[in-house]
């Protein structure tokens, strides 16, 4: 079965930093591009973050440019999102997607494993 499972998210203060964790398991992420998406409450997911198969090539939403990184372990089957400087409008839900065809796109329709989503609250 194939699985991705997030973990780090929690509540912080603006200003302050979070990890995120995506794990596979059941299949080799090292083959899929893999992208965090988020939900705000009421409002459509949206992509965040994107990296490549690879690791090679990484995007960002302007949203979040210059506060966020991806990166992956592939020798640990997991990619994380390092997210600094947090803004309570980065209060969301998080799901990690993984694509196997490194499209490197957000089309949701593109990704066939998804997460379960862990919750981000940024507040004072």
């Amino acid at each position: 079965q194939l699985q991705l499972v997030e973990s780090g998210g929690g509540l912080v203060q603006p200003g302050g930093s979070l990890r995120l964790s995506c794990a596979a398991s059941g299949f080799t992420l090292g083959y899929y591009a893999v992208a965090w998406f988020r939900q705000a409450p009421g409002k459509e997911r949206e992509g965040v973050s994107c990296i490549s198969s690879s690791g090679d090539s990484r995007n960002y939403a302007d949203s979040v440019k210059g506060r966020f990184t991806i990166s992956r372990d592939n020798a640990k089957n997991t990619v994380y999102l390092q997210m600094n400087s947090l803004k309570p409008e980065d209060t969301a839900v998080y799901y990690c997607a993984a694509d196997p065809y490194d499209r490197g796109s957000y089309e949701e329709r593109y990704f066939e494993v998804w997460g379960q989503g862990t919750l981000v609250t940024v507040s004072s």
